[in-house]
């Protein structure tokens, strides 16, 4: 049997509880970090040559010069004409809805003139270059690949830089399909903190990107954290997570299931179910209990379900709406009778997954929507990943003659308010001419 943590917003102590199963630290020890550091001033020093060095120590193949870490767009239309006729209808299918979805999020230019004639706005223009990390080997991630590169590329994204490892020198046929479908400009057979460090910093034969996306192991995301500043980055992501509210009326199975999909992930990700109803929650433990024997990732699962998962009773869906705005998950499925008006109860959820019919592992793969979503609670102050995070926004100000002058002295005024001079006067001269 499962063993899963079972609370209910009744007992005295279930602030506590919850706080302590929702608290995540990030692994990344003085270790981790002291390792990374020494890659990427590694990669800063000696560029191409470190990146070999890498690649043989770390994925167990050895390049015969720097020219042969780029993966040729050929071999990206070989993989596309190589992976079977069902792959390529599902890699075409989520791409068309991920890119519909995508063409959505576009913010557009725009800009006003006052009486006066002045005129202020807003400029956008997409991110000259991005780079994007992807998995490599056996855990190998195309619906990754289509969710960051074509978002970005619907953002007019001039060029996408893809890294991938490649242990043993395996090429994973699914990815570079992926890659084609998705428009990537260029790929390159390099991964874990060196590859971050490259497109950070550049070497002689990648060039270097103004923003790093994409997901990866600890080693990855505390690189990406390293570079922070130096380039831009998406997020870095913690363990994956789902929240199931339930009002009692759905398939048992269904919900176990669902709390499954995450699960498996890994044996840190999240998965929690608040219903008032007490008997469907015995309903789903017994659902879990039943169909854990049978799922192929059986230990794993166990492992998250026992760590950090949940079956808590609640007073009613109100106040489960009220615990779901606490938790802010990653994923969040509204299985109940009317989720269009359980919907604007939410306030905080990287996705939301309305109805009983609407199962999370659609969100993964395509729905349209994007999978890179924020977690650990970061839900509250950030999105999902979208075109917005590959544009930029630049304020556009042009003041009319008259307007020098009249926002010119209340400039003035407020600079000389602070002591800057030279602030004051350069909008003086404008209205008052060189003095």
């Amino acid at each position: 049997m499962a063993q899963l943590r079972k609370l209910a917003t009744t007992d005295a102590d279930f602030t506590d509880q919850l706080e302590r199963l929702l608290a995540w630290e990030s692994v990344s020890d003085q270790q981790v970090n002291s390792t990374v550091n020494d890659i990427i001033a590694e990669i800063r020093g000696n560029g191409d040559a470190a990146l070999l060095d890498y690649t043989s120590r770390f994925d167990g193949w050895q390049a015969a010069s720097a020219a042969d870490l780029e993966i040729p767009a050929s071999r990206l239309q070989q993989a596309w004409q190589r992976i079977p006729a069902p792959q390529q209808q599902a890699l075409g299918h989520a791409a068309e809805r991920i890119r519909a979805y995508a063409e959505r999020q576009r913010i557009e230019p725009w800009s006003y003139t006052e009486e006066d004639g002045t005129l202020l706005g807003q400029q956008v223009t997409p991110l000259d270059r991005v780079g994007l990390y992807v998995p490599g080997g056996k855990a190998a991630y195309p619906s990754s690949v289509l969710m960051n590169a074509i978002p970005a590329k619907v953002a007019g994204v001039a060029e996408l830089i893809m890294v991938v490892p490649t242990p043993a020198g395996e090429l994973n046929e699914l990815v570079l399909a992926a890659a084609h479908v998705s428009g990537v400009d260029r790929v390159f057979a390099v991964g874990g903190a060196q590859a971050v460090a490259a497109l950070a910093y550049g070497t002689e034969l990648i060039p270097a990107v103004d923003k790093v996306v994409g997901p990866g192991n600890i080693y990855v995301a505390t690189a990406k954290r390293a570079v922070f500043g130096q380039v831009g980055i998406d997020m870095v992501a913690g363990p994956s997570e789902i929240l199931v509210v339930c009002d009692g009326g759905s398939d048992p199975e269904w919900v176990a299931m669902d709390l499954f999909s995450q699960a498996e992930h890994d044996e840190d990700a999240q998965s929690i179910l608040l219903c008032p109803d007490a008997a469907f929650i015995a309903a789903v433990e017994a659902s879990i209990d039943r169909l854990l024997p049978t799922m192929e990732r059986q230990p794993i699962i166990a492992t998250a379900l026992r760590e950090r998962a949940a079956l808590i009773l609640c007073r009613d869906l109100d106040e489960a709406f009220e615990v779901a705005n606490t938790i802010a998950p990653e994923h969040l499925e509204l299985s109940v009778a009317d989720p269009q008006e359980a919907v604007k109860k939410i306030r905080h959820a990287g996705a939301i997954f309305m109805g009983r019919y609407t199962s999370e592992p659609l969100g993964d793969y395509c729905a349209g929507p994007n999978h890179v979503l924020p977690t650990s609670r970061t839900a509250r102050f950030s999105s999902p990943l979208g075109v917005y995070d590959f544009q930029k926004r630049s304020s556009l100000i042009m003041v009319s003659p008259s307007a020098a002058e009249t926002l010119g002295r209340t400039a003035s005024v407020l600079a000389r308010g602070e002591g800057l001079t030279a602030h004051a006067r350069s909008a003086e001269y404008r209205f008052r001419g060189t003095e």
